[in-house]
């Protein structure tokens, strides 16, 4: 069940729509035809006719086009930025933490919702507030996740955005080629393949000194 119809079949008949419920009810509609159509080839009729409103209706939450576009990719944005610091957070254990990581990334371009084509294969990128959008998202994940890499291994914080951006990187293509060749892998062995690719590379880096020597051993 779309997000329009879970917001129809919890309204109870012959009343109208809280004006939250309303824009959610509009934003669903939009990413629909967003996803289906790409940016250049929907129309606000499209979206008006999907969400089941008139066009005024749509135009009293939205005033263009772009805006609503916006609101929708700052919604999906935030919902990545939210799954990354998750799985940042959801254990000490560094291979564990890396294998969250990915996954969090395959499981925000897995949704059924097709919400990362907004994010990662957006057909607006020339737009400057998209792509303003799209660089701060990417930073903010490698921002994360270099945080955790300079705190456990005491690289500086350019050698660990380094390979937070990287990892970021590594994990958003992987996780959309795997989408779109129709893959027989299962989630989860991908996210442990590619987790065991990248455990081999950052694991070099030593955690704690010991005995005045650097080593990651055990971690």
């Amino acid at each position: 069940m779309s997000a329009i119809e879970q917001t129809e079949a919890a309204r109870p008949r012959g009343t109208r729509l809280p004006r939250r419920a309303r824009r959610n009810q509009l934003l669903g509609a939009a990413q629909e035809v967003f996803v289906a159509q790409g940016y250049h080839s929907a129309a606000m009729d499209d979206i008006a006719e999907r969400a089941g409103v008139s066009k005024p209706v749509l135009y009293q939450h939205f005033p263009g086009k772009l805006e609503l576009y916006l609101a929708l990719l700052d919604q999906h944005c935030e919902a990545l930025l939210q799954a990354v610091r998750t799985a940042l957070a959801s254990t000490t254990d560094n291979k564990l933490r890396v294998a969250a990581t990915m996954d969090a990334y395959f499981a925000y371009v897995e949704d059924e919702g097709g919400a990362f084509r907004l994010v990662f294969e957006s057909d607006l990128t020339n737009e400057p507030a998209v792509r303003e959008r799209v660089d701060r998202v990417s930073l903010q994940c490698a921002e994360a996740i270099s945080d955790v890499i300079a705190e456990d291994t005491g690289l500086s914080k350019d050698e660990s955005m380094l390979l937070a951006v990287g990892l970021g990187g590594v994990s958003q293509v992987v996780a959309r080629y795997w989408l779109s060749s129709g893959s027989g892998i299962p989630r989860d062995k991908a996210v442990g393949l590619l987790t065991s690719l990248a455990w081999r590379g950052i694991a070099g880096f030593p955690l704690h000194p010991v005995d005045g020597q650097l080593s990651a051993e055990g971690h």
